[in-house]
């Protein structure tokens, strides 16, 4: 029986990996892809390492949380491609995990295991679109489809592979089941090293005293999911850079840190990749390179909408948040450090990526278990509501919600 620290350490553990789904599952998002429910699965990568650290159940809340995580951060938790990552990610986790606990290391390597949940989770979003969208047709989608599935499975496994023989994080856990670790003094010399970064939130925080002081973190999340839907349920392109400009002029009104250069780029890569893709009218051609109608639609809305979310997201959800309930406090815990994670993207450097997410999980791991993790949200006010701010809030949602107005109108 696990001691309560040891469960404190599984819980934060199991919240560090939901963080870095939730990460991957945004860089997975500005990857083009011909079909709006295919996954590349660079999310499931934290699953495979947590095979041989957790239990079942702690498994399985790690792939609750990155399901629904997944579905919050690239705004498909109300559409039908959400119900395919749903079915597919539980049935490649659960085989995953068997093929895991029957074989072992030694007969089954990483790489096997994540060919396997590759092709199950296919094989089910193929069903599943056989139902919802294709009907007999996707016969004609099924074998491209499930040879990139294995590809991706197989390039995923090894990468995976690579990660854990040299990750000290890996080590750290793998011997106790993600319990209280050995090497505790380890994650405090990272703590140290990179204290001057927290020296800088603290800074931060007090330039935005104001708004931690009139919105408590739970109001803030709740409107954070009333205008949700308002941006995904707009069709129209054109409202939605309307509803982006404003959910951006809102932060910069609060004090979040912006990069707009960062973000013009970041828009400017995910439409040139879905040109790649061309299907509509050519609209301009640059040898056999064609610029096409719907991919440029479609890779503005897609750049739009990821911005869109990742401006609401800096709005709306603020370290301090507290959701109800083992699964709440897990999921916010992981929120919390996906958060603190895209605030730290420029320390994963191509030269050394392994290096840094590694020492980037000991960072964090060692900020939730110790003491100084309270650098991060000592100056927050854990104050309720004022009046003034539900007043805000619900023009802010109301403003929200116009462009969807309009677009019925």
């Amino acid at each position: 029986m696990l001691s309560h620290g040891s469960k404190n350490s599984l819980r934060l553990n199991i919240a560090l990996l939901g963080a870095f789904c939730l990460f991957l599952s945004a860089v997975e998002y500005m990857i083009p892809k011909p079909l709006p429910f295919m996954r590349i699965g660079l999310a499931n990568l934290p699953l495979m390492m947590a095979l041989d650290i957790f239990p079942l159940p702690a498994f399985l809340l790690l792939v609750c949380i990155k399901t629904l995580g997944q579905g919050l951060i690239t705004g498909t938790l109300f559409s039908y491609i959400f119900i395919f990552s749903l079915t597919g990610t539980f049935l490649s986790a659960m085989l995953m995990f068997l093929l895991r606990r029957i074989f072992g290391k030694e007969r089954i390597t990483l790489v096997g295991i994540g060919t396997a949940g590759a092709f199950i989770s296919n094989i089910s979003q193929l069903a599943l679109a056989r139902v919802f969208i294709f009907q007999e047709n996707v016969r004609y989608i099924a074998p491209p489809f499930l040879t990139a599935g294995i590809i991706t499975g197989i390039v995923l496994g090894v990468f995976c592979e690579v990660f854990i023989n040299r990750s000290t994080w890996y080590k750290m856990n793998v011997n106790n089941g993600g319990e209280e670790d050995a090497s505790f003094k380890t994650t405090q010399t990272y703590l140290k090293i990179n204290h001057k970064d927290e020296e800088g939130v603290q800074r931060k925080m007090n330039m935005n005293e104001l708004y931690n002081n009139i919105f408590s973190a739970g109001s803030l999340f709740a409107a954070g999911l009333l205008i949700l839907p308002a941006l995904l349920f707009n069709p129209s392109t054109e409202l939605r850079v309307i509803q982006f400009l404003f959910f951006w002029f809102l932060a910069l009104l609060c004090g979040k840190k912006t990069n707009p250069v960062f973000t013009v780029l970041i828009i400017i890569f995910i439409v040139t990749f879905n040109l790649i893709i061309p299907y509509g009218r050519v609209l301009y051609s640059i040898g056999a390179f064609k610029i096409t109608s719907g991919a440029l639609t479609a890779g503005i809305h897609r750049a739009i909408t990821l911005a869109a979310l990742v401006m609401l997201s800096k709005l709306t959800v603020r370290q301090d948040l507290k959701i109800s309930g083992a699964f709440g406090e897990i999921l916010s815990e992981s929120l919390r450090m996906f958060y603190v994670i895209m605030s730290r993207k420029y320390r994963l450097t191509a030269k050394n990526f392994l290096t840094d997410v590694d020492n980037l999980m000991i960072e964090l791991s060692g900020e939730q278990r110790s003491e100084n993790k309270e650098l991060l949200t000592e100056n927050i006010m854990r104050n309720k509501t004022r009046p003034i701010g539900y007043v805000v809030l619900i023009v802010m949602v109301i403003l929200s919600w116009l462009p969807c107005v309009v677009n019925l109108i």
